[in-house]
């Protein structure tokens, strides 16, 4: 009986370390999620193969995991930059982004967990001043942000190619002028707006003086074709053709044939 509590606990005993290395040994990776392989006792690093994906994983217990999130990410950037003028221009810009999954280790060994501020972030730092100080304010503030995202976009990926993360879009939200410059601006635009508002009616008013020049010129034409036409048997049986139908009329009229001027009926007592 005494023998069995000194057997009994280096079994304990042996049961807790297992417990430990058990526990040690095995990792969950979650969803989004990939792991890199760090061997103590080998190379470190593992980058010849692929990262540990999501689920339920064995590992020696001398060994560590390290998870990154695989998902797109964003990164929130605001930033004061020169135009080509040299005003300050402050810049609120969004960065969809992911670390490449089949590189994870070796943005790992090269870059670390703090790849974003490592890498990332002075990237797209660079590409927008470098793209900004192409801009004067006018541009930036009224037509270019379009182009602006999409040269941020090109030049960021330039610096980040060969440094193991995926820039996706760069979304440019805001584009603060100083005040100053951003009446003036507003100002000029106002006056561009009038003035092509005061040219498109000038345009209208000379169209329809175009038009009505047209119509003029036309009717006088016509008049004039007309008064060549006319001749005096034309108008002597216009003449008889109106007294027949006045004839037809049942008001009281005396109509006397040849009596009036170049011999056109005259027509007496109409009611």
């Amino acid at each position: 009986m005494d023998k069995l509590p000194k057997i009994g606990l280096p079994i304990l005993i042996l049961v807790v370390i297992l417990i430990i290395i058990i526990a040690k040994s095995t990792i969950t990776i979650d969803s989004g999620e990939a792991g890199v392989l760090y061997k103590t006792f080998d190379d470190g690093v593992v980058t010849t193969e692929p990262p540990l994906g999501e689920g339920f994983h064995l590992v020696a217990p001398w060994n560590k995991v390290i998870v990154y999130e695989v998902r797109q990410q964003a990164l929130e950037e605001k930033m004061q930059v020169l135009s080509s003028n040299g005003l300050e221009i402050k810049l609120d810009v969004s960065v969809w982004y992911e670390p490449l999954y089949a590189e994870l280790g070796s943005l790992h060994q090269e870059k670390g967990e703090m790849y974003v501020a490592r890498v990332l972030q002075p990237a797209v730092r660079s590409a927008a001043r470098a793209v900004v100080g192409r801009y004067i304010p006018e541009q930036l503030y009224a037509s270019k942000r379009e182009a602006i995202q999409r040269e941020i976009l090109e030049e960021t990926r330039i610096l980040l190619k060969n440094q193991y993360v995926q820039v996706n879009e760069v979304l440019v939200r805001d584009v603060s002028l100083p005040q100053n410059i951003k009446e003036a601006i507003e100002r000029k635009l106002r006056q561009e707006q009038e003035s092509l508002e005061y040219e498109f009616r000038l345009t209208k008013a000379t169209q329809e003086a175009q038009r009505q020049k047209i119509d003029a010129e036309g009717k006088a034409k016509a008049n004039e074709i007309l008064s060549a036409s006319l001749n005096d048997k034309i108008l002597r049986e216009k003449g008889i053709q109106a007294t027949v139908e006045l004839a037809k009329s049942s008001n009281a009229k005396v109509v006397v044939i040849g009596s009036g001027e170049g011999g056109m009926p005259l027509i007496l007592g109409n009611n």
